[in-house]
């Protein structure tokens, strides 16, 4: 008996293909459809190695199934499904068919049971998504979708490259499984700088702050989901316990959050968070433990869900008013109450208060820093989530929602909260925030390794109020200079930008200058001669060579002419002319010599 078994990915990649040929109204049946399809499919997988095949000289495996992938592929498919129902009525077909190309390359990544199909899902991922960014049609999202594409291609070519090494070194065998940190070499470490890459690890994130707030509405919300998680998720993979990981989390926990404070757009401050809130990922796969692996991977399921719900209310408010910064926003809670309280319980969540997610889920990465014996990092990582629930939720909701009113009368009368679609996808993502809150055995059930932990401790409890009260309070005091400030903080898209004018200039001045003169004198010492001399030759070839040739065939034929004269027609007088002619050269030879 032939087991059969569908990869996820493959209803998306055909969904998106059958997509455009559809009507508007079965369509949108289809976009609620096929990620429901899809999460189904997830959750129904057999525990297993599945989509062997050979290919060439290479073993490919399109399907591994166990506890790590599983619980990552949930996540993915139920954000798929709830990004889905928000962009339900968004007309642009294109953009749907990036976002389910997108999951399924994410679905793909996770799935893969060796580096080479890793990388085959890992681009198409990149490919994908950048159709999101562009999709906005406006001059700023077409040049953030070309860096995001250059930058992502870079990060490609060093896993290609460390792939390809790996797999040399191993005698072909190109199998994705956790490597030994002290066993690593350079190809090794160059799978890990593309890794590191999509994780948005500094100096190598300026691409995500940059272009999330780029995208459409609704392909943020799909952005801020994925390319991430699935990089934390490979980490998870094949890098547990690499010190160096540890060091880096707490970098990009800390960097995150001072950086959002300085941003002037509510989606740019959320994708600083992205940067910040990834790092406790990234902090608890370097701590390497069993507890420190699971609060990753429950934090990377609770983050995709409020990250996703804060990208929903931020994106109801630009798709309401067509605006997006806090300069231009402010006392919304009038005309958008439900889009608010959305937007606030996802605030909640990200900041760690108790009965909502984060709260279960980041506190478990704190708490293996301090069971490992890393008090410094799990003392900043601490630190970095007080800044999260200043910087989100209190300056965000309040600069949106409560703040000074700063829209002019135009956005103030477009204000509303959004379509029903819209709602409910925020709705659903905010009661799940909630429910995984308070019972946070939901989440931990389907975590790989056993659960060990228990958050709602009076410790625990006591310590987050009182930390989380001391911030507001600090917040309240200082919130004037909090101010939202009509500025733009280059952070290090500085050398990316002084870098791309060094090019350019590079290109425009002495660089055309040398092709200009190069030019003149290829022109000068070279096609100008060489012309001449051709011209020469052809001067020469008609003049003397064909000349001589056709006076040839005129002397030839003018002979031939001149013998078919002495032609008759009688074959005895042919004979007789031919003996006497004959005749009368071996007469003059024998005269002659």
């Amino acid at each position: 008996m032939i087991e059969l078994w569908i990869h996820p990915s493959v209803l998306l990649f055909v969904g998106a293909l059958v997509l455009p040929l559809l009507p508007v109204s079965v369509r949108r049946v289809a976009l609620l459809g096929v990620p429901a399809l899809v999460l189904a499919l997830v959750l129904l997988q057999p525990v297993g190695n599945f989509g062997q095949i050979q290919f060439l000289d290479w073993g490919l495996e399109f399907g591994r199934v166990d506890a790590l992938s599983r619980v990552f592929a949930i996540i993915m498919a139920l954000m798929c499904l709830l990004g889905s129902l928000y962009a339900l009525k968004v007309n642009d077909v294109g953009q749907h068919i990036a976002a389910w190309v997108y999951v399924g390359g994410s679905l793909g990544v996770i799935f893969a049971g060796d580096l080479l199909v890793l990388f085959l899902f890992w681009e198409l991922m990149a490919l994908s998504s950048v159709f999101l960014i562009w999709a906005r049609r406006s001059p700023e999202s077409l040049a953030a979708g070309f860096r995001y594409l250059l930058v992502h291609t870079a990060g490609g070519l060093a896993l290609l490259a460390g792939i390809v090494a790996h797999g040399m070194s191993q005698n072909g065998d190109f199998s994705f499984n956790a490597f030994a940190a002290a066993e690593a070499n350079w190809a090794v470490w160059l799978i890990l700088i593309g890794i590191l890459l999509n994780a948005a690890v500094p100096p190598l994130h300026a691409w995500l702050p940059d272009a999330y707030p780029a995208a459409t509405f609704s392909g943020s919300v799909f952005l801020s989901a994925f390319t991430t998680k699935t990089a934390v998720y490979a980490l998870c993979r094949g890098f547990a316990g690499f010190e160096i990981l540890l060091v880096l989390g707490v970098v990009m926990a800390l960097y995150g959050v001072i950086y959002a404070f300085l941003a002037n757009d509510p989606r740019r401050l959320l994708s600083y968070h992205i940067v910040s809130q990834v790092g406790f990922m990234v902090a608890g796969v370097g701590i390497g433990t069993a507890m420190a692996v699971n609060g990753a991977i429950a934090h990377a399921f609770a983050h995709i869900l409020y990250k996703g719900l804060l990208f929903m209310g931020t994106g109801a408010v630009l798709y309401q008013t067509g605006r997006s910064k806090f300069t231009e926003l402010g006392g919304l809670y009038q005309k958008m109450p439900w889009t608010m309280l959305m937007t606030l319980i996802g605030a909640l969540s990200i900041s760690a208060v108790p009965l909502f997610s984060g709260f279960v889920s980041k506190s478990m990465t704190i708490a293996a820093g301090y069971e490992a014996h890393h008090y410094w990092a799990a003392y900043l990582l601490m630190l970095a989530s007080i800044g999260t629930f200043v910087s989100i939720g209190l300056k965000l909701i309040y600069q949106i929602w409560f703040g000074e009113r700063r829209a002019d009368a135009s956005t103030w009368e477009k204000a509303k909260d959004p379509g029903w679609n819209m709602m409910a996808a925020m709705g659903i993502t905010a009661f799940l925030c909630f429910l995984i809150g308070v019972y946070p055995h939901l989440l931990y059930q389907l975590l790989p390794h056993a659960v060990d932990y228990q958050p709602f401790t009076s410790y625990h409890l006591s310590e987050t109020i009182l930390l989380l009260s001391f911030a507001a309070l600090g917040f309240y005091l200082l919130r004037r200079q909090m101010a939202p400030k009509a500025s733009n903080c280059l952070d290090l898209d500085w050398p990316y930008r002084k870098g791309g004018g060094l090019v350019s200039w590079m290109v425009q001045k002495p660089l055309q200058s040398l092709d200009q003169r190069y030019s003149r004198l290829h022109e000068s010492a070279g096609i100008r001669p060489l012309m001449e001399s051709a011209g020469a030759s052809a001067r020469f070839d008609n003049r003397r060579i064909d000349g001589a040739v056709d006076g040839l065939a005129r002397l030839i034929r003018n002979l031939g002419t001149g013998m078919r004269v002495l032609q008759r027609g009688s074959l005895q007088q042919n004979l007789t002319l031919a003996f006497a002619s004959l005749a009368v050269l071996l007469f003059l030879f024998y005269l002659f010599t």
